[in-house]
């Protein structure tokens, strides 16, 4: 089964302890540009405990990074290296 990286998505961050953060639920018009903000613009601690949310599948922080780091990622990446 492929993933289609061109649908809608909704990316939670995670909630920070003193709630300082201002990064708040977003939606973005494809999974590809949520996993590069959550990846390159998120500060990678929130990342943990991010969710990502595509039509009824959510992904947690681990499965945001496999597929951002995944060969069939379409977008480029800014000087990321995979992990």
């Amino acid at each position: 089964m492929t993933f289609d990286y061109s649908a809608g998505a909704g990316l939670y961050p995670c909630k920070t302890v003193r709630r300082t953060s201002r990064l708040r639920y977003q939606r973005f018009d494809s999974v590809a540009e949520a996993l590069r903000f959550a990846v390159e613009d998120m500060p990678a601690s929130m990342l943990r405990g991010s969710v990502l949310e595509v039509e009824e599948a959510r992904y947690n922080g681990q499965q945001i990074r496999e597929l951002y780091d995944a060969d069939a990622y379409p977008l480029p990446r800014r000087g990321h290296q995979k992990l």
